[in-house]
């Protein structure tokens, strides 16, 4: 099967080393395509730029859209033997931005990737000239899924055995197999979810040790905000939800109507809080927005950008 990256990418994976939030130098991985002012698509939890397959090729038409991998997922490093502190990404992704740009950015973010996307507008808003932010967890009460809890209770060292043994690719068959189930049941229309998809989305968990380690320390970090949270201890939610109205840039929030995970009215809960923003709920459209309501969102993304002066005329300004 041909190399996703060197398809979609004229110069193919590239990476780019920055200092994590542990001042370790790690390598990001990423893929560019397209000219103008830069556009990120940012992944969720578990998942990597693969999933913005179907927005690479229409956005780029009018920026340098670039996709990266967050440390720990995909193709960037997975440094399995630090453990990370909850807020990490976050200064990581400012890090990645820094490095790449030199001038003010589109943030595309996803689940996850639309949480940290929401904390680092609050935290370095100059580097943001716009947000969109799709089916974000911000007001998340509980991890959405049993799989999600159950890697979230189990110890770390156990998970790291099962990494390190390569159990995942002495049974990839099985696991290709439960992660296209899971795929497809936050999906309005499964049926779009082809056997090239499955195996893209699952081969760093085959082929790239330390990717479920560090999903699993993620989730056990994700669980542990969201039990401060409503134990009323320190956490980083309750930190991004309190300062939301301080959010200035212009931004679109896209939520699935039929979202399985966090229901719509976390959407409009969202927009009551933000003053600059715009909502748009997609119909037939479940969690994995950037898949199963790709044109949706490709058409609503260029539209926001349309209206807020970042595109005239077809182009970038």
């Amino acid at each position: 099967m041909k190399d996703w990256w060197e398809v979609t990418f004229p110069k193919g994976r590239q990476t780019v080393t920055i200092t994590d939030a542990h001042g370790y130098p790690v390598q990001i991985a990423y893929g560019e395509v397209g000219s103008g002012k830069p556009l990120f698509l940012l992944h969720g939890l578990g998942s990597w730029s693969y999933n913005w397959r179907r927005s690479i090729e229409p956005l780029s038409k009018h920026f340098r859209v670039i996709c990266c991998d967050a440390k720990g997922y995909g193709f960037s490093d997975k440094p399995v033997h630090r453990r990370e502190e909850n807020g990490h990404q976050i200064t990581e992704l400012e890090r990645v931005v820094r490095e790449l740009c030199d001038e003010p950015v589109v943030i595309v973010g996803e689940s996850m990737g639309a949480l940290i996307s929401l904390a680092l507008a609050q935290s370095s808003p100059e580097l943001i000239a716009r947000l969109v932010v799709v089916n974000a967890p911000v007001f998340a009460e509980r991890l959405p899924h049993w799989g999600m809890w159950l890697l979230s209770q189990l110890p770390l060292e156990v998970v790291q055995t099962i990494d390190s043994l390569r159990l995942n690719y002495l049974f990839a068959p099985l696991v290709r197999e439960i992660m296209a189930r899971e795929r497809r049941g936050v999906m309005f229309d499964p049926s779009i979810l082809t056997e090239e998809d499955i195996y893209w989305i699952t081969y760093p968990y085959i082929e790239i040790p330390g990717t479920l380690t560090k999903v699993a320390e993620e989730l056990q970090m994700a669980a542990k905000e969201i039990e401060f949270w409503q134990n009323n201890k320190p956490n980083m939610l309750t930190k991004i939800q309190s300062n939301l109205s301080k959010i200035d840039c212009p931004t679109l929030i896209l939520w699935g109507e039929h979202d399985n995970w966090f229901p719509a009215h976390h959407g409009h809960k969202l927009h009551q809080n933000l003053p600059n923003s715009q909502l748009k709920i997609l119909p037939e459209c479940r969690h994995d927005a950037s898949l199963g309501a790709s044109g949706a969102v490709n058409e609503a993304v260029l539209s926001f950008l349309r209206d807020t002066q970042l595109i005239d005329s077809g182009k970038v300004v």
